[in-house]
């Protein structure tokens, strides 16, 4: 009766010709048939269905046995594991720091968005053990004991000690109820237990308001040690097989990320080895962050795609006013331009995942800085449009699009909100000339294209300001992002998609809402790259 059937049994990864394309021009050479599998098994129904009983059935704590002994445990879904034991198995967890294959991080990114796409909940964990590699190599002894367990193609949720683990995963402390983002003001203090100095252990008291994944088998943790802010590992299980002192005061229960754990949890002489220099704990867990800032893009990458699927289906097979929704010339706008969006985000995801490869550290921080304020700001705008191109099937619970609407302002929160990322991209482009040059390499060839000249005219202007700077530091940001989308597909793209984003985005032909792209744009060439092509089963 006029519905649309399920979106099932695609496949991923090639039915998606803008990551396809961004793969053929960035790694041209790079082997396909492991991706090829991963977007048939992320399409497959079974693998769908884990996503919904996940969130279904949140994790519940257990503080205590029946004896009244503290337990601090986490207990989840059948669902999550076997979320977990996939991604782990594609190696999403800091396997590409080990690949001898190339373009490892690139190819991690790929999958990473393709399998987000199923759940984004799971892919905390599996986020924060990739990046935590980075802060962990800081102190080659701890490294040289999680490293290899961290990047493990497999998964073992039982809380052993790590010297009997095969693979493990690791969670984050950074976030305390007075403070928020202003870390510095952390109150946790962290007490030698004899010598101090890099890699000794500390005893740590206090509180984290956030802590992600509580049943990770250890943590980044800031406190404060005599020296200032510091960075520690806290191990779940000590080497004695005794459970470090963790103490899982209440489950937040959030928006979205249902399926996820995120808790509040207090330290009491528990037990963690110092990562680096005492007072050096910021710039330990900045190289932590650079790493979770890309997979935030990549998330919110993956949920646009997904929302966007859903709603060119449902427009595809719909029946209004006599023919299919997609054949109505506004709604064919609305989805036009969520679907030019959606591939200059996944063209600017994979070119930063390439910096990585390539060790461009000046680009990689500029542009997950730039990439990780912009692409995560707009999501949930993307997201809900694209919900209500199904209407009343698309807030109801029995559809994906209401789970993606309540993860879509996740990860413009996580490793800072939209200012603190917006003023990192500012004070990145007055402090470190180099980062602002590597940037302004990416604009170089499309300079030559007048709307794009005009758009970095107005840019520099508004880095000129110094007393605005800051206030203005959302359009600094914003106008950077664009510039980059734009200069990607222009290279990269058809003509036609290059062209509408423009038009739209630098030029200013369309309007503020999203199915506003001016009447010279050929939605027909952008939605037919967009569509998904799937086996649809009734």
């Amino acid at each position: 009766m006029n519905q649309a059937p399920p979106l099932q049994g695609g496949n991923l990864f090639t039915g998606d010709r803008a990551l396809v394309e961004s793969l053929d021009a960035f790694a041209p050479a790079l082997p396909r048939e492991e991706l090829e599998r991963i977007g048939a098994l992320a399409g497959d129904p079974e693998t769908i269905a884990l996503g919904f009983d996940a969130n279904a059935y949140p994790p519940e704590l257990h503080t205590h046995d029946a004896y009244g002994n503290r337990l601090d445990e986490v207990r989840f879904h059948p669902s999550w594991h076997r979320l977990l034991g996939y991604a782990t198995s594609f190696g999403l967890n800091a396997a590409a720091w080990h690949d001898v294959q190339p373009l490892a991080h690139l190819r991690r990114a790929a999958t990473f968005y393709v399998w987000s796409q199923v759940e984004s909940g799971h892919g905390c964990p599996i986020s924060m053990s990739y990046a935590a590699v980075a802060t962990l190599r800081m102190q080659p002894e701890l490294a040289r004991l999680w490293e290899p367990r961290l990047s493990h193609r497999s998964y073992e949720p039982a809380l052993v000690p790590i010297e009997r683990k095969r693979a493990a995963l690791c969670g984050m402390g950074m976030t305390e109820k007075q403070g928020g983002s202003d870390v510095r003001a952390n109150t946790t203090r962290a007490v030698a237990e004899s010598l101090g100095g890099p890699g000794r252990p500390y005893r740590l008291t206090g509180h984290k308001w956030f802590c992600s994944a509580p049943m990770s088998d250890g943590f980044l943790v800031l406190a404060q040690a005599p020296g200032g802010l510091s960075c520690f590992l806290v191990p779940r299980v000590l080497e004695d097989g005794r459970r470090n002192v963790f103490l899982i005061q209440r489950l937040k229960e959030k928006l979205g990320n249902r399926s996820n754990a995120s808790a509040e949890v207090e330290f009491e002489r528990t037990q963690g080895y110092l990562i680096g220099e005492e007072g050096r704990g910021l710039a330990a867990i900045v190289e932590m962050v650079n790493y979770t800032r890309l997979d935030c893009m990549l998330g919110s990458a993956a949920l646009v795609r997904q929302a966007l699927a859903q709603a060119l289906h449902h427009a595809k097979y719909r029946q209004t006013f006599g023919k299919p929704l997609l054949e109505h010339p506004l709604m064919r706008n609305v989805l036009a331009d969520i679907a030019l969006e959606s591939e200059a985000t996944t063209w600017l995801c994979m070119r930063l995942a390439r910096a990585v490869d390539d060790g461009d550290a000046e680009l990689r921080r500029i542009g997950t800085a730039v990439g990780k304020y912009w692409i995560c700001k707009r999501t949930p705008v993307l997201v809900g449009e694209a919900l209500e191109c199904l209407g009343g099937n698309g807030y109801v619970e029995s559809s994906i699009l209401p789970r993606l609407y309540r993860e879509a302002p996740l990860n413009s929160i996580w490793e800072g909100a939209g200012n603190v990322n917006a003023l990192d991209v500012v004070r990145i482009l007055r402090k470190q000339p180099a980062a602002f040059e590597a940037l302004r390499a990416q604009w170089a060839t499309a300079r030559e294209e007048p709307r794009v000249a005009a758009a970095v005219r107005a840019f520099e202007a508004s880095l000129r300001d110094e007393d605005a700077r800051e206030a203005q530091a959302r359009t600094i940001a914003e106008r950077a992002a664009l510039i980059w989308q734009a200069s990607l597909l222009l290279a990269h793209a058809p003509r036609d998609v290059a062209d509408a984003f423009l038009r739209s985005r630098l030029s200013g032909e369309g309007g503020r809402a999203l199915g506003t792209l001016p009447p010279e744009c050929r939605l027909g060439v952008i939605l037919d790259r967009a569509s998904p092509s799937a086996e649809i089963v009734a």
